[in-house]
């Protein structure tokens, strides 16, 4: 079965005028077979009498010239019958029983037909001249008195309806399924992070109730998430001010030089875990995909990192070099990868860069103890840490979940996997598009 809405839809109506059409015929047929042998027994029964009357009323030395007018012009020929005649019988076939029938009836019982006689086919009927002679005679006539078949108006009619019925359900077919596939391409393109355009609310009352309760969830939701990220940069925003203000005081009025460090480090902690809300909050949708250099972002991402003593293999495949991206978003993806592979992995081991068909696959490979595959999907969720960490490394559990919201918004997915030679390989797919 076809998996598709519009395809399993025409299937069944299709189905369904196929098996109405083929039950019109085959009852047509049942019912046609009667007229059609009453009307070839008609036919075959008025050139026997029209025979026998002529033969009657005509001279002697005229019938030779009359059954060959009846020769050339009707097809109806006249010829003895032998006792050695090697016969043909007509099909066992209900037209043809009743063809029989109608022909005794019509003719007496002593009428016989045959499709073929010593070897020459035809519709032959054999009769006497008088019922009380012993001679008996052949009539034959074109064979294509005896069969039965439609007209071919009646044919092409039929094939005519069957194609319009046919292109029938599939305007039918795909007026049910193009709304679907409105309410899924929205429902993806929502999935994704995104504000999709409002569907039209028309059609039937059920896809207009339906478009009118999906348009407002939309909005909705939306709006909630505008809300969500205004405070949320708002609060992280203020709090920067006074984080400022705190640092200035620390190093004018502590002379502690160890209690100045701890506190500065607190201060720059706090500082970072705003910084991930910012970037949280951030509505990444705000910024247009462009033809970008990804390779020469990764490049100059992979020298900041070595700038400050991270050091990892870099690997860049050919073909990188115009892609539709979000340079900011996937800079911002990338760096939370690396941070987090410098935070909870021991380091960076690799980046790498490759792109398969229609993807990109950014790669970042790290040594730590990876993360068990029950924890994998709850980790890309906001707020979520590994609870092995918590004891020993701060941090606010929006990492992996900017990524998520960057790949999502790039049509792919974050992926995550152990190392088999140990460690996490954290994989960011994004949907390849040339500029």
């Amino acid at each position: 079965m076809p998996r598709s809405l519009l395809a399993r839809t025409f299937l069944l109506l299709a189905l369904l005028v196929l098996t109405s059409t083929a039950g019109w015929l085959a009852l047509f047929s049942h019912i046609d077979v009667e007229p059609r042998a009453r009307e070839a027994a008609t036919t075959a029964s008025s050139a026997v009498n029209l025979i026998r009357a002529s033969i009657f009323a005509a001279s002697p030395r005229k019938r030779p010239q009359l059954l060959a007018e009846f020769s050339s012009t009707e097809g109806i020929r006249l010829l003895p019958a032998e006792e050695n005649d090697v016969i043909l019988p007509m099909p066992e076939s209900r037209f043809h029983q009743l063809l029989r029938e109608n022909l005794m009836a019509r003719l007496g019982e002593q009428t016989r037909i045959a499709a073929e006689v010593n070897g020459e086919p035809g519709f032959w009927v054999s009769f006497r001249l008088n019922p009380r002679d012993a001679d008996e005679y052949w009539l034959v006539l074109p064979r294509e008195r005896a069969s039965r078949n439609f007209a071919a108006r009646w044919l092409s009619w039929v094939v005519l309806a069957v194609g319009l019925a046919l292109v029938v359900a599939w305007l039918i077919a795909s007026r049910i399924s193009r709304p679907l596939k409105a309410f899924a391409r929205s429902a993806q393109a929502l999935g994704r992070g995104q504000t999709p355009t409002p569907l039209p609310e028309e059609g039937t009352e059920e896809i207009r109730a339906l478009a009118t309760a999906f348009n407002t969830m939309a909005h909705d939701l939306a709006r909630h998430e505008k809300d969500r990220s205004e405070v949320l940069a708002g609060i992280s925003h203020d709090l920067r001010t006074p984080l400022t203000r705190l640092r200035l005081e620390i190093e004018m009025s502590v002379s502690d030089t160890a209690a100045q460090q701890g506190m500065s480090a607190d201060i720059e902690q706090m500082e970072a875990v705003i910084s991930q809300f910012m970037d949280y909050a951030r509505t990444e949708s705000g910024e247009p995909p462009s033809r970008t250099d990804l390779a020469a972002l990764l490049s100059t991402l992979h020298e900041r990192q070595h700038a400050i003593g991270r050091t990892f293999a870099l690997s860049l495949a050919p073909g990188l070099e115009a892609v539709l991206l979000r340079p900011k978003a996937i800079n911002r993806a990338v760096v939370n990868l690396l941070d987090n592979a410098w935070k909870y992995g021991g380091g960076a081991s690799s980046l790498e860069a490759v792109h398969h068909g229609n993807e990109i696959h950014i790669t970042i490979t790290d040594r730590g103890p990876g993360i068990p595959e029950s924890e994998q999907e709850r980790l890309k969720r906001p707020f979520t840490r590994l609870n092995t960490a918590r004891t020993d490394v701060t941090g606010t559990g929006l990492g992996l979940a900017i990524v998520e919201r960057i790949a999502r918004l790039h049509d792919g997915r974050l992926e995550l996997s152990p190392n088999p030679g140990g460690g996490l390989i954290a994989r960011l797919i994004l949907r390849r598009e040339v500029a």
